[in-house]
């Protein structure tokens, strides 16, 4: 009997070697992973002990997500839930490039943008009231599988709005959402430095590569890819390019697999982590 075997990381010596990432960026992955996590719950008060400011749901499209405040850390959250609901299957599954809206070249996928329009309205007032209140906290943007397109689409769009405002993209098992200028304009808008697109697993998670670069996809940077077990800061590798061949695209697509569900040692789909973070 022919037994399936998962595919292997090459033994590249600079996996292990690499040092992994620094403390504080391992920590910012640990903790919005938590809020892409938490919005997937239906009743989640108060994420990571925060002030929950809004919610918005579009129930044609299947798009949710919430505004959250964190008066500590100085920080306004916008976080969108991954697929879930039967309205999202038609989203994933509507993959032809269609105009972002700056200009013919910038392309994205139909029905994720269609998600995001559906709720862009209300997610930008949001933002920007509370902008308006708070004027010195940061934007963070942030979701798991196709609420990570639409965490991608989102800061792109609280970016170019208000270009003076400190803006970071946190994403998890995100799939590529356009084309390579729309990567382009994504990294140029917001910033490699403030884009954290986080990978699972030794056997990586197959979502970030079920749609295929030769249907015109691209994904932007910068990939922090948790290549090993257990989840910790030495088993992270930062990828310098938007599909470096040294980091989880040397490993064969797996399609959806259990990998796409747990990030940084978090089950994305049951928990509302509703107390402080130590």
């Amino acid at each position: 009997m022919v037994t399936a075997q998962w595919p292997r990381i090459p033994q590249i010596p600079w996996h292990k070697d690499s040092g992994g990432v620094p403390v504080q960026t391992y920590n910012d992955l640990v903790r919005f992973t938590k809020y892409a996590s938490a919005v997937y719950t239906p009743v989640c008060p108060r994420p990571l002990g925060n002030k929950l400011v809004a919610e918005f749901t579009n129930v044609v499209t299947g798009a949710h997500g919430f505004v959250a405040r964190d008066d500590e850390r100085r920080e306004i959250v916008v976080a969108f839930r991954g697929s879930q609901q039967l309205e999202d299957m038609f989203t994933d599954a509507n993959m032809f490039l269609v105009p972002h809206g700056i200009n013919d070249t910038v392309r994205v996928h139909a029905g994720f943008a269609l998600a995001y329009e559906s709720v862009k309205a209300v997610m930008l007032e949001t933002v920007n009231e509370q902008v308006a209140f708070y004027d010195d906290y940061d934007v963070i943007v942030t979701g798991h599988s196709m609420g990570g397109s639409l965490a991608s689409l989102a800061g792109l769009a609280i970016k170019t709005n208000t270009t003076d405002l400190s803006v970071r993209i946190f994403t998890f098992g995100q799939p590529r959402t356009g084309n390579g200028p729309f990567a382009d304009l994504v990294e140029a808008t917001v910033g490699t430095e403030n884009i954290f697109r986080g990978l699972a697993e030794r056997t990586p998670d197959g979502v970030p590569t079920i749609i295929p670069k030769a249907l015109g996809y691209c994904h932007h940077g910068t990939e922090y890819w948790h290549f090993a077990e257990p989840p910790n800061r030495k088993n992270v590798l930062r990828c310098e390019e938007q599909e470096d061949p040294k980091c989880s695209r040397s490993i064969p697509s797996t399609g959806i697999n259990v990998a796409h569900d747990v990030y940084f040692g978090r089950c994305m789909y049951i928990s509302c982590p509703s107390l402080p973070l130590a």
